[in-house]
């Protein structure tokens, strides 16, 4: 059985959405509708294209320049059990080169640790996934010149070091 996901789009070689030459799976499906998204039409979660998960984790350990996966949307949160999937999948594929997975979403980070256990996947993306950019975007809060995220408010998690001193715990660009 085909194992599918519903994608907005994918960037095949990124280098604006985390470190290095990245993958970008853009989820379909939001339900945050921030005032001045860049991405609308991935709002809803009738549009997009059934993606074959197993062919996009091949498509990434395929291709030794890809330093990287970003899940981005939407929202990846709105797809967890899905998302969850292909990150295990990566973390268990590629061990022999540097390689990490970032994750935006329009959740904060307190809330994702508050409802780990009440929807679906959330526990299991966040446990395979080593960077949270969080937060809504906030058009009164663009900056120009801000490093992988839109908005001032939204924060670049390391996701690892936050869950084992259960504070969080920023990522220093």
């Amino acid at each position: 059985m085909k194992k599918t996901i519903r994608l907005a789009g994918i960037a095949y070689e990124s280098l604006v959405n985390g470190p290095g030459v990245r993958r970008v799976f853009f989820s379909q499906g939001c339900n945050h509708n921030c005032k001045g998204c860049f991405n609308t039409e991935t709002h809803s979660f009738e549009l997009g294209e059934e993606k074959d998960m197993d062919e996009l984790i091949e498509g990434v350990t395929n291709n030794p320049f890809v330093k990287g996966v970003t899940f981005s949307g939407g929202d990846p949160l709105e797809q967890a059990d899905k998302f969850s999937y292909i990150a295990k999948e990566l973390n268990n594929k590629i061990k022999d080169r540097d390689f990490n997975i970032w994750c935006y979403t329009g959740y904060k980070f307190e809330y994702i640790i508050e409802n780990l256990d009440k929807r679906i996947g959330w526990r299991e993306l966040i446990n395979n996934i080593d960077v949270l950019v969080d937060g809504k975007f906030e058009e009164d809060k663009k900056e120009e010149g801000l490093k992988f995220r839109g908005s001032s408010n939204q924060r670049i998690i390391n996701v690892k070091e936050s869950l084992e001193s259960e504070s969080i715990i920023l990522l220093d660009l």
